[in-house]
């Protein structure tokens, strides 16, 4: 340990931070008082402990780690007896395969590592932590420990000077939100969401109770219910942690927070709003680190995944995604952004807010409050010389207009608006005030889409539809093959639309053919612990692209209606939402009812 201490010393006199005779000093300083160096040099004040926890991360080479925003994983720390993680100042933050990361004050303790290497049986990474983090951090994961019951149960309501119905003062209150306890059990919330998939978590304080509800695959969720005595410590532990004023409650506040979880960042946006019980508290989870989506993980069919491409990569125009919230717009604007994104490229974006970090993107955040509105940002991207603009979204005449000149002067923009299928897209752009014209010269395409859960593949089982169900989705339709059939077009239906139909077709165009008589097989889930019983895991796109051809831009023109444009763009090849909803039926993707969930109107 000699040996290490003496590097250490060394290495801070090569950095010039200490003098060999400051250093005689700290270590005979540290043999009377039976200190290690770097408490000692840190309780001198030769160096900030902040800074030297950066020298040893870098002349090392180990990751440093901030406690205070890093949620490890209650299993994790079961791992490491807590007499073990006192003795040596350590806390296990992470564990892959048989590797178990620690953040250490001293990662140099060649003997605390292998006597938890033994303990535990795995190999030990360490990892750079500060003394303060550390200790904190010991109380926190070992001070308060057990499942969210049991934490609830041990919360001492008369220590916390906390009781039901009544006020909590607000100096008492900034106390309380720094106890284990309440750090602990708002950790555990975020984890079990995260753990869960959750894109959003609600708190929301009733008569009664704190409610707690969780959005997975887009879907809202019951989560265990808190007790309504713990309201004021929970919410102002949020509002502390995205830099929240706790002492206000009358009007709604934003805010925003990292934190990192078994080596993953998430990005957490947080909404308070007053309501008649109390605070309303909802987190927005975006997992930052993850891997951006290719194409085609989207959900494109091949044949429409190879018109996206080709599209994307034209020299100017406008292309929208439409949809509405929660429908992946901003997830294929990024994919489509990271597919065309090369070295003799500038990109520029405009977002609200940037969800994803970009290599190689300058991206740009809307604050209106400082006047940068989409609009106004839009004119400044302009005088950077972009080849490729990203609009978070198009809300307003200002911006399309600009959008519409950047696209007629060059530039290929990305943007999204908020409509129930492509065709609406256009006559929105018209209604917003562009002229039809420039709308028809501007767009070359537009991606309609929806999310759908997915079968959960744990528990898939296969089932024969009833002709009940095949009418429900639109396989049975007579209605629609006379439309088709009436559209002037010499053949029935489009080859695309063609493969979606069952059974045979009468002279008249109707199906009588029962799923059971075709031999068709739909899928589902029965429900299982990996999809919480609900037959879904995951989600996937359901997309309608239309690329307008001489027809449909002079209908453009003519202002005609979007069921005008909609039925030009299917006879010129366009797959609708539902069609496409059908096919991944078929390919037992999804279900039924999960398509008639996303495409049925009012």
């Amino acid at each position: 340990m000699l040996k290490q201490k003496k590097s250490l010393g060394e290495g801070l006199i090569e950095e010039g931070i200490i003098t060999s005779e400051q250093l005689e000093q700290a270590e005979s300083e540290g043999r009377r008082q039976g200190l290690r160096l770097r408490q000692v040099l840190v309780k001198m004040g030769m160096i900030a402990e902040e800074d030297l926890v950066a020298l040893l991360s870098g002349k090392l080479g180990l990751p440093r780690i901030e406690l205070s925003n890093y949620l490890v994983d209650p299993g994790i720390i079961e791992l490491v007896p807590e007499g073990l993680a006192r003795k040596h100042e350590l806390i296990p933050v992470l564990k892959i395969g048989n590797r178990l990361t620690c953040a250490m004050v001293d990662p140099w303790n060649i003997f605390a590592l292998d006597e938890v290497r033994i303990k535990t049986n795995l190999i030990i990474e360490p990892a750079v932590a500060t003394e303060a983090e550390i200790k904190k951090a010991l109380d926190e994961h070992y001070g308060a420990k057990g499942t969210m019951k049991e934490l609830i149960k041990s919360i001492d309501e008369d220590k916390l000077g906390i009781k039901e119905g009544k006020e909590v003062d607000i100096k008492k209150l900034e106390g309380i939100v720094e106890e284990p306890v309440v750090i602990k059990l708002v950790n555990l919330i975020v984890m079990r969401a995260a753990h869960e998939g959750a894109s959003d978590i609600h708190i929301e304080p009733e008569e009664e109770a704190l409610k707690t509800r969780f959005r997975v695959d887009g879907m809202l969720r019951e989560a265990p219910s808190l007790p309504k005595h713990l309201q004021s410590a929970i919410i102002s532990r949020i509002k502390i942690m995205a830099g929240l004023d706790i002492a206000e409650r009358r009007i709604p506040q934003d805010g925003r927070l990292t934190i990192k979880m078994e080596g993953r960042e998430i990005d957490i946006r947080v909404s308070c709003i007053p309501t008649i019980y109390g605070e309303n508290v909802v987190l927005r989870l975006l997992d930052v680190s993850s891997a951006l989506l290719g194409l085609s993980q989207l959900g494109f069919s091949k044949e429409v995944l190879k018109k996206y491409q080709k599209l994307i990569f034209r020299p100017y125009g406008i292309i929208l995604i439409t949809g509405p919230t929660g429908s992946g717009k901003t997830t294929t604007l990024y994919s489509s952004l990271d597919k065309i994104n090369t070295v003799d490229k500038n990109i520029i974006t405009i977002e609200d807010p940037v969800e994803y970090k970009l290599a190689g993107i300058r991206q740009i955040q809307i604050n209106p409050k400082a006047t940068l509105t989409f609009a106004n940002g839009l004119r400044s991207i302009l005088r950077q010389d972009p080849d490729i603009i990203m609009v978070g979204e198009i809300r307003d005449f200002e911006t399309a207009e600009i959008a519409v000149h950047a696209a007629l002067t060059g530039h290929l923009v990305f943007s999204t608006l908020h409509t129930n299928d492509a065709a609406s897209a256009i006559t929105r752009m018209i209604d917003m005030g562009i002229e039809p014209f420039l709308v028809s010269s501007s767009v070359i395409g537009v991606l309609a889409q929806r999310l759908v859960r997915t079968i959960c593949a744990e528990c898939k089982e296969s089932y024969t539809p009833t002709k009940e169900q095949l009418k429900d989705i639109g396989l049975l339709d007579e209605g629609r093959l006379r439309l088709s059939r009436a559209s002037g077009s010499e053949r029935e239906t489009p080859p695309a639309q063609k493969s979606l139909w069952l059974g045979e077709r009468d002279a008249s165009g109707s199906v009588e053919t029962s799923g059971s008589e075709r031999g068709i097989k739909f899928y589902r889930g029965k429900g299982c612990s990996k999809c919480m019983n609900t037959g879904y895991k995951g989600r996937i796109g359901i997309l309608e692209l239309m690329i307008p051809d001489e027809k449909t831009r002079n209908l453009t023109i003519a202002k005609v209606s979007q069921e005008e444009i909609k039925k030009q763009a299917v006879i010129s090849g366009m797959i609708n939402l539902k069609e496409d909803g059908i096919q991944k039926v078929r390919d037992g993707l999804t279900t039924v009812e999960e398509v008639l969930r996303v495409t049925q109107e009012g």
